[in-house]
Formats: C-alpha cells, sequence, structure tokens
C-alpha cells in the first residue's frame, strides 16, 4: 500500500511539473499583440539583441576598430565602397569564407552575398515591402517570400529567425519602417562562377 501511495505521490508531482513547464512555455509563446512605439521599442529590442547592425550597418573606422555608422543605420552594404581584391579561391571546397572590412560583404563557396539595406527606402530598401512579404521572407528563406524568389544566402541566419513568434517579427518589421530612409541600392549577388573575376 505504501508503495502504491509512493507512486502516485511521484506521478502527482510529475504532473504538476508537467502543467507548469507547459504554462512556462505558453507564457513565452503568447502574442500580447503590442501596437505602435510599444512595437516599435520591441523591435529595436530584437535588432540590438540579434546583432543585426553587425551586418547590416556600414562601419566608420575608430581607434578601436570598425564602428557602427549611426548615419545610415541597417542600409546595407555601401553600394559606392568597391570590395577589396579576393585572395585564394573562396568557391573551392576548403577555401576561405571572407568577409568585407566593414562586415557587409562576404564571399564564399555560395559567391558574393551583400547585406541588405533594412531601411524603409521604397526604391533601395524594404519600403515596398508589405508586412506578409517580410515575415514570408524570414520564414522561408526567399527574397521578397515569394516562392520563385532568389535564396537568401549566407551568412543570414534565416533558419534561426524563421523560428520567431509572428509578434517578433511584426515588431521587427515595424521597428525598421520607423528607420530614418537611406537610399543605397545593394548589389546584387555575385554567383560563384563569376567570383573569380572580382579578384
Amino acid at each position: 500500500m505504501r508503495t502504491l501511495i509512493s507512486v502516485f505521490a511521484v506521478l502527482a508531482l510529475l504532473s504538476c511539473s508537467n502543467n507548469s513547464s507547459t504554462e512556462q512555455k505558453d507564457d513565452i509563446t503568447k502574442q500580447r499583440n503590442l501596437e505602435g512605439d510599444e512595437l516599435i521599442k520591441k523591435g529595436n529590442y530584437l535588432v540590438i539583441t540579434g546583432h543585426c547592425n553587425d551586418c547590416h550597418s556600414p562601419k566608420v573606422m575608430s581607434a578601436m576598430g570598425p564602428r557602427v555608422d549611426s548615419t545610415s543605420l541597417l542600409s546595407g552594404h555601401p553600394s559606392a565602397i568597391p570590395l577589396p581584391p579576393i585572395t585564394g579561391d573562396p568557391t573551392k571546397p576548403g577555401g576561405w569564407i571572407y568577409m568585407a572590412p566593414d562586415i557587409t560583404a562576404f564571399v564564399g563557396p555560395w559567391g558574393i552575398s551583400y547585406a541588405a539595406n533594412l531601411t524603409p527606402d521604397s526604391a533601395t530598401g524594404i519600403g515596398a515591402w508589405s508586412q506578409e512579404a517580410f515575415i514570408k521572407t524570414l520564414r522561408t528563406g526567399k527574397h521578397l517570400g515569394m516562392d520563385n524568389g532568389r535564396a537568401i544566402l549566407p551568412p543570414m541566419p534565416w533558419e534561426e529567425i524563421a523560428q520567431m513568434t509572428d509578434e517578433d517579427l511584426r515588431a521587427l518589421y515595424a521597428y525598421l519602417r520607423s528607420l530614418p530612409p537611406v537610399k543605397n541600392k545593394v548589389t546584387e549577388p555575385t554567383p560563384p562562377n563569376e567570383v573569380m573575376a572580382k579578384k
């Protein structure tokens, strides 16, 4: 009898523990339907903690190395700055993966990728993108969220960003739309077979 009571006690504790962890998980993923400034503030927090500026913002050189250029936040690889020479052949297996000095362009087996302009400029940024297209892009890894769109290239961690909640992605979109637009037409990706011509 004592053993049976012990078994029931353990099962009851496990049940409480499972309910507690389920409730915790529900609290984390629950949509709170933030709006306006609160949504923008959350988006700013996600951009900062997600290190989006590391790749998507041009840099200025300081005594301590490259620093984010606050006048062109999240405007992508500066179209007026040419890439330094590429040494070796990064498109071959085992080749090096390189990044530009300001960390806005990358070369590797996928070719050359350039950080996109995420400001709300309607001609060169995401100003003409709907919220739905923005979210679908980050969920599918396809440019403009189109089924036949080009793949979003490394090192953009879209697979991880795709795990965010809808509210998180809405917050990112709202924050990016609140930035000053920066006119900067980022270079299209370079396919692997054309990389060595840029040497």
